[in-house]
């Protein structure tokens, strides 16, 4: 499903205009790129996921084709992780609703 297709959808099951439903979306991407991009604040959506920015450490890695070692630097990553009921959903557990 593509970001056009999902507004559809929202704006289905919402009946909210797609304008309006675009503008909440792009609102929302907005809001979880200021969190990954400053880092020390996590969104989360109970039940459903949240995004953090994270650090990872310098450490040595190892190149897959020749197995010479390498120096892998520090870098900032983004981590989403499933909430619960994500998470009963794709187990089969729980209905979505």
């Amino acid at each position: 499903m593509n970001k056009s297709e999902l507004i559809d959808k929202i704006s289905e099951s919402t009946g909210v205009s797609k304008a309006d439903t675009e503008r909440v979306l792009k609102g929302f991407e907005e809001v979880a790129q200021q969190i990954v991009a400053t880092g020390g604040d996590k969104l989360t959506l109970t039940g459903f996921m949240s995004i953090e920015q994270v650090h990872r450490k310098a450490r040595t890695g190892r190149n897959p084709q020749t197995g010479a070692t390498i120096q892998v630097p520090a870098s900032n990553a983004v981590k989403l992780t499933p909430g619960a009921t994500l998470k009963d959903i794709a187990k089969g557990k729980r209905q979505p609703s």
